[in-house]
C-alpha cells in the first residue's frame, strides 16, 4: 500500500492503493504503520462494517471513495531561431562563337542573241539557277529571239562574329536569425 493524505469531507484521509493497484480512500485513523514502513488496517473488514453502522451508516452499505489522479499536459511553442535565405545575382561576360551561314547571290547576265521557237524554261546547272529572258524582235519575219540568260550563282560560307553576351545566375546566401531575448527568458520559465 502506498497512501496519500487528502481532507475529505472536514476529515483526513488517506488514498491507499492495494496491491491489486486499485485506489481506495480511508479514514486516517484507521491506518498503522508497522515496523519496516508499511500500513496496515488494525481491524478486519467485519469490524469496519460494523464501525460504519455506529456511525450512522447501515451495516451492508460501506461507502469508500475512490479518486483518481489525472495528469493535464499543455505545450506551448517558442521560437528558437530562423533562417533568411538572400538571392544574389552576380553577372559575367562570356564570349559565345557560333558559326552563322549566311547565303549571297550573284547575278550575271549573259548576252545570247539566238533566235527560239517557243520560250525556254528556266533551268537548274550544279548550284546555278538560268531564268531565259526572251524578247519580241521585228524583222522580215517575225522570230523569237533568245536575247540573253540571266544566271544566278548561289554561295554559301561560314563566317565567325564573336560576340559579348552578360549571363546572370543566381547564388543563395542563409543567415541564421538568433532568438530574441524575450523569447529566451519564456524558454526558461
Amino acid at each position: 500500500m502506498n497512501p496519500q493524505q487528502i481532507e475529505y469531507e472536514g476529515a483526513p484521509h488517506l488514498l491507499v492503493q492495494l496491491d491489486s493497484d486499485e485506489r481506495v480512500l480511508v479514514p486516517a485513523e484507521l491506518l498503522r504503520c508497522d515496523q519496516d514502513h508499511g500500513y496496515y488496517f488494525p481491524i478486519t473488514l467485519a469490524e469496519l462494517l460494523h464501525n460504519s453502522s455506529r456511525s450512522g451508516q447501515r451495516a451492508e452499505e460501506l461507502v469508500v471513495p475512490v479518486a483518481v489522479e489525472e495528469v493535464e499536459v499543455k505545450k506551448r511553442r517558442w521560437e528558437t531561431g530562423g533562417v533568411r535565405v538572400h538571392l544574389a545575382v552576380q553577372e559575367r561576360e562570356e564570349t559565345v562563337d557560333e558559326p552563322l551561314i549566311r547565303q549571297e547571290v550573284q547575278v550575271e547576265r549573259v548576252p545570247i542573241n539566238r533566235p527560239v521557237d517557243r520560250p525556254p524554261a528556266p533551268r537548274e546547272e550544279g548550284n546555278v539557277t538560268i531564268i531565259p529572258v526572251v524578247e519580241e524582235v521585228l524583222v522580215v519575219e517575225k522570230r523569237l529571239m533568245l536575247k540573253e540568260e540571266v544566271r544566278i550563282t548561289r554561295r554559301q560560307f561560314e563566317a565567325h562574329e564573336p560576340q559579348k553576351v552578360i549571363l546572370r545566375s543566381e547564388e543563395p546566401q542563409i543567415e541564421s536569425i538568433q532568438p530574441q531575448p524575450d523569447a529566451e527568458k519564456r524558454a526558461a520559465a
